[in-house]
Order: C-alpha cells, then sequence, then structure tokens
C-alpha cells in the first residue's frame, strides 16, 4: 500500500522530468557568481517578479533571514503577525543573529496585520525604542491568499512611515494561482520577496530572495556569513526553473484535492472541518481522540501531522491525486472514536 503523505508539501520529491533536467543542468561555482544556471533562476524571478535583482539560497528559513538582515540594523525592529513563519518558526534569526527586535501583532482571520494597529506598534524615534524599520507580510499565510487590495494599502503606509516591506511568499505562487493573477502583481507592492521551491513546486531544495540591487548585494554577504553559499548549484536551480515551467498551473490541482478532501471530511464522524484554503484543510477533534486517529491512518498508511493540539492541517501536493483523495476520505469517514 502506497503511503500518503499530507504532512506537507514540503515532503515532495522530484519527478523523473525535474530529475532529468538536474542531470543535464549546466553547472558553475556560484560563490564566484559563475554558476549560469543559477543566474538564469536568479534573472527569472527578479524579472517575473518585478525586481533589480534576486539571490538563490538553500531554504526559505534562510531566504527570511537574510532578508530582514539585508534590511535592517542592529537595534532595529520589524513588525509581524503573531503567528506568521518569520516569527513564530524561523528560530528567532533576525534576533538571535542580528538582533533585530520582532513586534508581533495578532492576525486577522483573513492574515492581514490590521494596518490601524500596525501604525500604532510603530515607534517613536527616541532613543529608547529600537527603531520600527519594516513591516513583514506572509502570502499564503495558513492557507488563505491575502487580499489583493491590502497589499497597496499596507505599501501606502509603508511609504507614509518610512518603512521597508517585505513578503514570504514561500507559497506565492499557491496565492497567484488562486486569486487568478501573476505572481508579480503581487509583488510589485514589496521591497522584497522570499519565494520557496520546495513546496508545492515541488524541486528538493531552494528558495529565492528577490529586491533591488543593493538589496541583494547585502543579503549575499548574509548569505556567505550564515553558511548559505553553494558551489555547484546549478543542479539545484535547475530543479527551480523546472517547477517554473511546470508545476505552477498545476497548483490549482493541489487547490481543487483539498476542496474535495474537505468535503469528504464534513460527512467523518467526531471531525470538524475549521476551513479550507488553497492546498490546506484544517480540521479538529476532541483531544482525546488524537492518538486512536493517528493508530487508525497510519493503519491506511496515511501520514498526518498529529501532534498534542485538536487543530490539525492537512496539505495536499503533487504527489497527491485523485485515488489518494478517495483513500483519505474513505479512511476518515470509517474512523470511528
Amino acid at each position: 500500500m502506497n503511503p500518503i503523505d499530507l504532512r506537507s508539501d514540503t515532503v515532495t520529491r522530484p519527478t523523473a522530468a525535474m530529475r532529468e533536467a538536474m542531470l543535464l543542468a549546466e553547472v558553475g561555482d556560484d560563490v564566484y557568481g559563475e554558476d549560469p544556471t543559477v543566474n538564469a533562476l536568479q534573472a527569472r524571478i527578479a524579472a517575473d517578479l518585478g525586481f533589480e535583482a534576486a539571490l538563490f539560497l538553500p531554504s526559505g528559513t534562510q531566504s527570511n533571514l537574510c532578508a530582514l538582515l539585508a534590511h535592517c540594523e542592529r537595534g532595529d525592529e520589524y513588525i509581524v503577525g503573531m503567528e506568521a513563519h518569520t516569527y513564530r518558526y524561523e528560530g528567532g534569526g533576525a534576533a538571535v543573529l542580528g538582533s533585530i527586535q520582532p513586534q508581533p501583532l495578532p492576525q486577522s482571520p483573513d492574515g492581514t496585520l490590521p494596518l490601524a494597529q500596525v501604525e500604532a506598534a510603530i515607534k517613536p524615534v527616541d532613543p529608547h525604542f529600537a527603531r520600527t524599520t519594516l513591516l513583514c507580510l506572509e502570502n499564503t499565510w495558513m492557507g488563505r491568499a491575502l487580499p489583493m487590495d491590502y497589499f497597496a494599502q499596507a505599501r501606502d503606509l509603508c511609504n507614509r512611515r518610512g518603512l521597508s516591506l517585505h513578503l514570504d511568499g514561500a507559497r506565492l505562487y499557491n496565492a497567484a494561482v488562486a486569486t487568478g493573477v501573476a505572481a508579480g502583481d503581487i509583488t510589485r507592492h514589496f521591497d522584497s520577496v522570499s519565494v520557496c521551491f520546495s513546496k508545492g513546486l515541488g524541486a528538493p531544495v531552494g528558495s529565492v530572495l528577490a529586491g533591488s540591487n543593493d538589496l541583494i548585494a547585502r543579503a549575499r554577504r548574509w548569505r556567505k556569513v550564515c553558511g548559505g553559499g553553494m558551489r555547484q548549484s546549478g543542479m539545484l536551480a535547475a530543479a527551480c526553473l523546472h517547477a517554473l515551467d511546470h508545476h505552477v498551473e498545476r497548483l490549482a490541482d493541489d487547490h481543487a484535492r483539498a476542496a474535495r478532501l474537505a468535503e469528504g471530511l464534513r460527512a467523518a464522524s467526531g471531525i470538524s472541518v475549521l476551513g479550507q484554503h488553497t492546498n490546506m484543510v484544517f480540521f479538529e477533534t476532541p483531544a482525546q481522540h488524537l492518538p486512536a486517529l493517528r493508530r487508525h491512518l497510519e493503519v491506511h498508511g496515511i501520514l498526518a501531522s498529529i501532534g498534542y493540539l485538536p487543530s490539525v492541517r492537512l496539505v495536499t501536493h503533487l504527489e497527491i491525486d485523485d485515488a489518494a483523495i478517495a483513500r483519505t476520505i474513505t479512511a476518515f469517514q470509517e474512523f470511528n472514536p
């Protein structure tokens, strides 16, 4: 029985066609700036998303970290969502390595940060306070594609108050497909954006940070400081280029399958579907039922991130087909807590 892994879209493995593209990639030493495939990926992302330059990094965490280090100095502050990845799930890197203070704010149910609260959180120019220099947003957030009109409003606030604006766009292309716009229509409002290729796009490794020439020059130095300089990394960049060519439009299939999964779970006993957004389904069940549910799913060859919280996230991706969705729905509907 083939396993069905719904823990995350990070579990995807390179397709045969992607492996072939990696094998044939032309490579050089990227630390010297001489890897032609890395350079092609960076140039393409910069052009597609409307920036002067871009930088290939090993991970989304390092990409966001280098962005924060490039935007901020020691003693600066960035405003961020309390449930945002850059604040909660990246090891506190900006504070630990950059002496950059986060100012977390509660997110609205749609993933936005209320701009009145953002403005109220900006510190006065006074030696008593950290210097507020950056606003960091995330799209998608818990699968939610943020409203398009919100970005222009956030940009206006940042312009008025002298802040830079960074986007953690780990799942930027999910947001673009769900919204029906080009990714560049989202990113044009930002000073920098981080895009991850090892989630729904299906590459094994890699994220790209895009921004101005000056910002990317600073980020390149920080990439080296953080140990992220890679040599013949064109084989990895080739996977990302393949994903851009072949795996963006198909994200709509993941979204449709997630919607079908959510509908099937609504008929399962003891399961309460909290919502479905792009390729993610959220449900809850009483905490005392979680161990039994985990064992039940494992018997059926289904992997899910079931911990100690009653809320559980299921994520569709390119290795989850229609048959996997049907099998998962059947398993949930057979669960008898």
